[in-house]
């Protein structure tokens, strides 16, 4: 358990790793007919596997899939311009409501962990325990570590590469602010 949401936090939501999907999202859904990819079933099948990796480097390199296109074929990707913990806490999701006000037209996208296809969510596996006697109780009651974590709800902002250094300027005002209360 500790293993998969170390991976979750440091791996598959890491932030260039997610400026990267963002961009290949929409990437995608210039390229793709009716911006989606055809079913992958039936007569779409074919279609389906026609979209391969090669297929999508190559559009990539012809200069396909607009600007966020552009940006992953020249790795000029969204930069990462503030995140929240983890598990964020009312005082921090009023901080970011702040930095999003702060960031105005510069916010690019915002990311949440919460919604990523790889999740972490609060664990309770099944196990079986034989003290004093068989049963199945939730490994958070044997394990003080497990029971300690928290469903990962990060979110995090970002901005263009060209407007990194205006964002954070905007963001010490924010800093400003929260020194002097």
């Amino acid at each position: 358990m500790l293993a998969r949401y170390f991976m979750f936090t440091q791996v598959y939501f890491h932030k260039t790793r997610i400026a990267f999907d963002h961009h290949l999202q929409r990437a995608l859904a210039e390229m793709l007919p009716g911006g989606r990819f055809p079913r992958p079933v039936g007569d779409e099948l074919k279609a389906f596997l026609a979209w391969d990796d090669w297929r999508v480097l190559g559009a990539l390199g012809r200069g396909e899939g607009g600007d966020h296109g552009r940006r992953l074929a020249s790795r000029d990707h969204y930069r990462e311009v503030y995140h929240t913990p983890e598990a964020p806490r009312p005082m921090d999701l009023r901080r970011l409501e702040q930095v999003r006000q702060a960031l105005g037209d510069l916010l690019m996208a915002e990311e949440i962990a919460d919604r990523s296809w790889y999740k972490v969510g609060k664990p309770d596996i099944p196990v079986i325990t034989n003290n004093p006697i068989p049963e199945v109780i939730p490994l958070s009651r044997l394990s003080s570590a497990i029971s300690g974590l928290a469903p990962v709800e990060k979110v995090m902002l970002f901005c263009r590469k060209e407007d990194f250094e205006e964002a954070r300027r905007r963001l010490s005002s924010v800093s400003q602010r929260r020194k002097t209360r």
